[in-house]
């Protein structure tokens, strides 16, 4: 008889871990560029959703267009000192927006 447990691996389980370790590390080294936390959710949500479809669960929009769009962000965070801006990016700001105008787009689908 075949060990079945590790096919029912919850697997939002295990992202919530990565996501709570990945905290632990941005909190404790500080000298880790800015965004390279958004950045580390981002692969963790886009991965969390590859593994789902890889085996065949049904995968979550939300979490991944937050995952694009923290990958995107966290990105030009990184960025932000190399494109010479003229101003500060509000990347916190601008996911709350891009949050919330994808939920609303939605629910009005509905």
């Amino acid at each position: 008889m075949e060990n079945t447990s590790k096919s029912n691996l919850d697997f939002g389980t295990i992202a919530w871990g990565a996501l709570f370790i990945l905290w632990g590390i941005t909190e404790m080294f500080k000298s880790l560029p800015n965004g390279t936390g958004v950045v580390g959710i981002g692969v963790i949500l886009i991965g969390l959703n590859l593994v789902r479809s890889w085996k065949g669960q049904p995968t979550s929009g939300f979490s991944t267009t937050f995952g694009i769009l923290a990958l995107l962000l966290g990105g030009l965070e990184l960025a932000s000192p190399y494109l010479h801006l003229s101003f500060e990016l509000p990347i916190f700001a601008i996911l709350l927006l891009a949050l919330g105008l994808i939920t609303l787009m939605r629910a009005m689908k509905k």
